[in-house]
């Protein structure tokens, strides 16, 4: 329990904080990782190299110093890092490690501020946010492993079928080498997959999207070769090693961004791999003869790149959907450019707003970050409520 005087010491730290910036997260990590170097088995160090996670820890810890005396209004983002932390099976007797850690860079980066009563103070409101954590995340992994198929901790997957779904995505179906059944995931969610590339230091965990419909037999992922500048590590090795027959151990399905169903109309808006999580949706509504309106709004950068694009066209039979799709290189489109429903350059939801749903319908966004930002700013200005706007972030917890 928090005094009032732990909470007034945490809030006047929020100036230091602020001055330094990532700086402290920066340090944070460095010195866990020299003297914990087993946690790079479970961290992604990609994020590291790009500045994403050190960026997005800093931002945790400022909404928490800043709302330490109303913790109510961070439940969002503490189910969002909850789950996430499930798909790394972070445990426990991690929480210990990251707090001593988190003190130590701040007594080290401001040994003048960082007094008794600041260290005090930090400690105890660190041993709360822990405790949240751990709680909740026992929750999930109870609920993970007490359902029918259900299972804790790493659970051995056979590679069945692997399917090149566009020019950078490529499927992967999962079954469990058991031979046993899995458990249901929320269309929307995840799976943490944890493989040893060769010729790479560490283990790496990542995660993603399911993309099909739960089936009790098998899940499917589908995963985007990452060629950027510093080239995706797992992405390329499950893309170019990884074959029918290999194994992968993979985590119970996890997050909180999920279908929720309702008797209203529904508006999936993606961008480019985030079409994975809106597959899903769109199957499992499929499957369950959605008599409601379904809009499938997708944008990619080519025909080529467009995942999923035949199989849309399948479920459109048996669903009420309309399904447009803008591309940046239309180009290479000629032949379906006299199409309604293919568009040049970026989303523009303006455009459909005499068909869309905007007093009723649930609105399902992922993509790039950017690429939300960008509609969910289009859909607020054409009066849809922010309540029932929901999305997705691949990578480090951020907000829109």
């Amino acid at each position: 329990m928090l005094s009032e005087k732990h909470i007034s010491i945490v809030k006047s730290t929020i100036p230091l904080l602020e001055s330094a910036g990532t700086a402290i997260t920066e340090h944070f990590y460095k010195r866990m990782f020299a003297h914990n170097p087993e946690l790079k088995d479970i961290f992604n160090m990609s994020h590291q190299h790009t500045g994403g996670q050190p960026a997005a820890l800093f931002n945790a810890v400022a909404a928490y110093a800043k709302n330490i005396d109303n913790l109510g209004a961070l439940s969002g983002a503490v189910e969002r890092i909850a789950h996430k932390h499930t798909s790394f099976n972070i445990q426990p007797e991690h929480y210990p490690i990251v707090g001593h850690h988190l003190l130590e860079t701040l007594r080290e980066l401001a040994p003048d501020a960082f007094t008794p009563d600041v260290e005090e103070a930090w400690g105890a409101a660190y041993g709360v946010l822990a405790g949240i954590f751990i709680d909740r995340e026992a929750t999930l992994y109870h609920r993970s492993e007490s359902q029918a198929g259900g299972w804790k901790g790493a659970r051995a997957f056979t590679v069945i079928e692997k399917n090149k779904e566009s020019e950078l995505v490529t499927s992967f179906v999962l079954a469990p080498k058991d031979g046993n059944a899995v458990i249901d995931f929320e269309a929307g969610q995840y799976l943490g997959v944890s493989v040893a590339p060769s010729n790479h230091e560490y283990q790496e965990m990542r995660q993603y999207s399911l993309s099909d419909k739960p089936n009790g037999k098998q899940y499917r992922i589908s995963v985007k070769r990452e060629a950027a500048a510093i080239p995706g590590v797992v992405s390329n090795y499950l893309h170019d090693h990884v074959q029918i027959g290999d194994s992968i151990d993979v985590y119970p399905p996890a997050g909180d961004f999920h279908y929720e169903e309702r008797e209203a109309p529904v508006v999936l808006i993606s961008a480019g791999v985030g079409v994975t999580p809106m597959q899903s949706m769109l199957e499992m509504l499929a499957s369950k003869s959605f008599a409601n309106p379904v809009f499938y709004l997708h944008a990619c950068e080519s025909v080529e790149q467009h995942s999923f694009n035949q199989r849309v066209e399948t479920l459109s039979q048996r669903l009420n959907l309309q399904h447009h799709t803008w591309y940046r290189d239309i180009a290479k489109a000629n032949d379906v450019t006299s199409e309604s429903n293919i568009h040049q350059g970026f989303m523009n939801l303006a455009a459909l707003k005499e068909s869309l749903p905007l007093d009723y319908g649930d609105y399902y966004l992922c993509g790039p970050i950017a690429f939300m930002q960008f509609a969910k700013q289009q859909l607020l200005e054409l009066g849809v409520s922010q309540n029932r706007i929901h999305y997705e972030v691949f990578g480090p917890h951020a907000d829109l």
